[in-house]
């Protein structure tokens, strides 16, 4: 397990300098996952205000029931018959708690909405400020790169071919690591 640990630690410090080194890619990873959001909270939104549809209609058909029963009491009453005006009423105040709750949870469901627009101002905004950033450091990152663009040789020595058996760095490396590895056996042969 201590390898994993070291090794795991090595490329974790290693990523680290490497973002600290191109901080552009941090802010392009920010950018990613502010997009996302976005477009979840957008997916969030469309999903609530489905639902508030279905809620309002739901609150309308339970609206017509109550009105419908609301008019079954009063021929019940005037039709003398008590037995079937009390069922009635009892079945139209049933519809009315429905239908408060379906209010309520209609209500709920508005908040929601209101709060996830709420959110996804506050994530485009933030993204806005994040491109902002990222271009500003692009335009750095530009101007800093200009007078070292041809500085680094390797890159602009197109002429050599290093995949030839005469590469003086690769023989000096050769003979460099063959004496490490020489040194490295006289040391576990001491032990």
């Amino acid at each position: 397990m201590g390898l994993f640990d070291d090794l795991s630690r090595f490329l974790e410090n290693r990523l680290e300098e490497f973002l600290r080194n191109n901080p552009h890619l941090e802010l392009e990873a920010l950018l990613e996952q502010l997009r996302e959001q976005e477009e979840d909270t957008l997916k969030l939104i469309a999903d609530l205000q489905l639902q508030e549809k279905r809620s309002q209609d739901e609150i309308l058909s339970t609206a017509q029931e109550i009105q419908r029963w609301h008019i079954r009491v009063q021929k019940a009453k005037n039709a003398g018959r008590e037995d079937l005006a009390t069922a009635a009423s009892e079945r139209e105040a049933a519809l009315l708690r429905e239908g408060n709750q379906r209010w309520g949870h209609m209500q709920g469901l508005k908040e929601r909405i209101n709060q996830s627009q709420e959110l996804l101002r506050k994530i485009q905004q933030r993204r806005q400020e994040v491109q902002a950033k990222a271009a500003e450091a692009q335009t750095a990152r530009e101007q800093a790169q200009t007078p070292q663009r041809f500085e680094t040789s390797g890159w602009s020595n197109k002429t050599s071919n290093y995949s030839s058996g005469s590469d003086d760095l690769e023989e000096k490396f050769r003979s460099w690591e063959t004496q490490d590895e020489l040194e490295q056996m006289k040391r576990n042969l001491g032990k």
